[in-house]
């Protein structure tokens, strides 16, 4: 009786892969058109709908550091056809910021891959006489809190890079929070703020321009895209580490056929060079990884996060 329903489950799950999915997929993204995360999910999208037969239909659901989106991912049905863009910020950053949350992003969420990181940039507008971390950091020192640090809004990870920045270099700076990452750099390059920590996809173009000038970057690694320019901990500041990482996640319940119908739609999407190239021209990463990779490697960001945060005394409310 015991083999018959393994049985009969089995087949339902294969039945159920095959047939999903027979309509466009609702994917939320927790930030607004045109912001970093939002550019390079939709170059990832049309790849994604090709491998699965149907298209991705992005939902930007943006608000308090991404939870108002994951949030109503976390409560849609599970049935594969409401897909969360995983990030940094809403998934290991908000959590720990903010008191309550009405969702659990470990309990509520199931990773299924990777599909991209990128490091956190640190840009000053160019006028500012520092060509350099060091000399950005004497400058600090020299006009405590003179200087304005942008940043995509209270509890973003831009947020908590810079908190992190001025606790290991012992500086301080004026906090101003803008609604997205596309005002924290609008606002740097025109002067209403000095300088700003952001996914490396939305200033570069600006940096290659000269708009903007990039002093580091906060891996542990140099990123391609700017290789001449170094990381945080190569000047001079070994404990920061902090980079950003987008993947998919769906709410609780979903089956596991249709994880491994998104997994596999995921890793065929990341093989196309075509893409690979325009990620890479993005200043991001091509990445994938298995749904238990994903987990394991979202567990870990969340207890190192936390860590960082209750360091920095980073705090949304």
């Amino acid at each position: 009786m015991r083999l018959t329903m393994l049985c009969v489950v089995f087949a339902a799950g294969t039945a159920l892969a095959q047939d999903y999915p027979s309509k466009p997929i609702r994917v939320i993204l927790p930030q607004t058109p045109g912001s970093a995360t939002d550019v390079l999910t939709r170059l990832v999208a049309p790849k994604m709908g090709e491998a699965l037969g149907q298209p991705l239909v992005i939902d930007n659901r943006a608000g308090a550091g991404g939870i108002v989106g994951a949030e109503a991912a976390a409560k849609a049905p599970p049935d594969g056809y409401t897909v969360l863009v995983g990030a940094s910020a809403w998934i290991t950053v908000s959590p720990h910021t903010y008191k309550k949350l009405a969702y659990d992003p470990l309990a509520d969420l199931v990773p299924v891959s990777l599909f991209a990181s990128s490091q956190v940039l640190l840009v000053v507008n160019p006028a500012l006489p520092a060509a350099t971390l060091p000399e950005l950091v004497a400058l600090m020192k020299a006009k405590p809190d003179a200087l304005n640090m942008a940043s995509a809004g209270v509890g973003s990870t831009s947020h908590l890079a810079g908190v992190l920045f001025t606790a290991v270099t012992d500086t301080k700076a004026l906090h101003v929070p803008y609604k997205g990452a596309a005002g924290s750099v609008t606002a740097t390059m025109s002067g209403e703020a000095q300088w700003t920590f952001t996914p490396m996809q939305g200033p570069l173009a600006f940096v290659r321009a000269g708009k903007l000038r990039a002093l580091a970057v906060g891996g542990t690694t140099r990123s391609a895209a700017l290789p001449d320019v170094p990381t945080v901990a190569e000047a001079g500041y070994p404990d920061y580490d902090l980079m950003s990482w987008y993947g998919w996640l769906v709410p609780r319940g979903t089956p596991g056929a249709v994880i491994e119908r998104l997994h596999g739609a995921t890793i065929s999407a990341m093989s196309s060079p075509e893409l690979r190239e325009q990620v890479m021209n993005q200043g991001a990463e091509p990445k994938t990884s298995t749904p238990a990779e994903f987990a394991r490697f979202v567990r870990d960001e969340y207890t190192r996060i936390g860590r960082v945060v209750k360091l920095a005394g980073v705090t949304a409310e």
